[in-house]
């Protein structure tokens, strides 16, 4: 697997970024793990609240197995862990407590990279950003980045930092994939212009970019996570995705997975891989058997009609200013 840089950083990443938020014990976590560094992964993405913690603990019994150093391991921080007021957020109080709780979980003396997991409204940038740096200063994070901000607040925080001479964030956790591109309109170019490293969550759009959906289907299928969330809701969500829209994007990946004997999978990791603003997707497999699939998205590259295809059929009409922004020459928003 391809070792890349993360941004402007001199941290080393495999171009495909493990995501650990659906492992539910050391069985198959641990298994997906192993089939992962075999195949040359080195990037691995948790959070405090995947399930509670239990999957930082996953990921640290399987990290005592392993040289430490080999590994870039990711974590989050925001998610309320009790019920306590400071339970959650990203006040200095909290922060501090969930750092400490996540290096005991993950059995490790650093985090690589440290991540908020969302925006705080409640807590001034200022507090956050000051307490990040100080636990750079302190070793026990070595790099530090931000995920589901708004470009607005991302370049605030960027400033703050550079202002005050902080450690900024190096690093966008976005969501990003055929279906869901707003990132390219104000998100990446900031990225892009400041240097930072995009790791997108939800390449796959959820599993409705994996070839378990074809067009004319009234119901999800019996094994996707939509039946899971259906399961759990009552409610038949997925309507809200069943469009022309949806379909058409579907149509153009499986054509696709044609045209290159791949799979749709593959297909759509690979897009995300391409985008120019894109260091490593971050892929979620439940099973041994989707992370060989994923996989599969490394080591060859979709044509230039082929991008074309699927950036066509994927496009979305633009709101003010973006689409009067498009309209001039060598506008590129990615």
């Amino acid at each position: 697997m391809e070792q890349r840089n993360l941004g402007r950083t001199g941290l080393r990443v495999s171009e495909l970024c493990l995501g650990t938020m659906s492992f539910a014990d050391d069985s198959i976590g641990h298994r997906i793990l192993d089939a992962f560094a075999e195949a040359g992964g080195t990037f691995i993405d948790t959070a405090d609240m995947y399930a509670r913690g239990g999957s930082e603990e996953i990921l640290g019994r399987w990290l005592k197995g392993r040289r430490r150093d080999d590994l870039v391991i990711a974590t989050k921080v925001w998610g309320r862990m009790g019920d306590a007021p400071n339970d959650g957020g990203l006040s200095r109080k909290h922060v501090i407590a969930a750092v400490e709780a996540s290096l005991r979980r993950l059995g490790t003396d650093y985090i690589d990279l440290y991540q908020t997991h969302i925006w705080d409204p409640t807590t001034p940038v200022e507090e956050t950003l000051a307490t990040l740096d100080t636990l750079v200063r302190a070793g026990k994070v070595r790099y530090v980045g931000a995920s589901n901000v708004t470009a607005s607040q991302l370049q605030r925080s960027l400033d703050v930092a550079r202002h005050r001479g902080w450690e900024p964030y190096v690093c966008l956790q976005p969501l990003y994939n055929l279906l869901r591109r707003e990132l390219e309109w104000e998100l990446a170019p900031v990225s892009r212009a400041e240097g930072l490293g995009v790791i997108p969550w939800s390449p796959l759009a959820g599993g409705w970019l994996t070839g378990k959906y074809r067009r004319g289907m009234t119901s999800v299928p019996a094994d996707s996570r939509e039946a899971r969330i259906q399961e759990r809701s009552g409610e038949e969500g997925w309507r809200t995705q069943d469009s022309e829209e949806t379909w058409r994007v579907v149509d153009a990946v499986h054509e696709v997975a044609e045209e290159t004997g791949r799979t749709p999978s593959q297909v759509a990791l690979r897009w995300v891989r391409e985008r120019p603003a894109v260091t490593a997707p971050i892929i979620g497999p439940r099973t041994v058997e989707q992370l060989t699939d994923n996989l599969g998205a490394t080591g060859w590259e979709l044509t230039a009609q082929q991008t074309e295809k699927l950036d066509a059929a994927s496009a979305r009409p633009l709101p003010y200013p973006y689409e009067m922004q498009a309209r001039l020459p060598h506008h590129d928003p990615r």
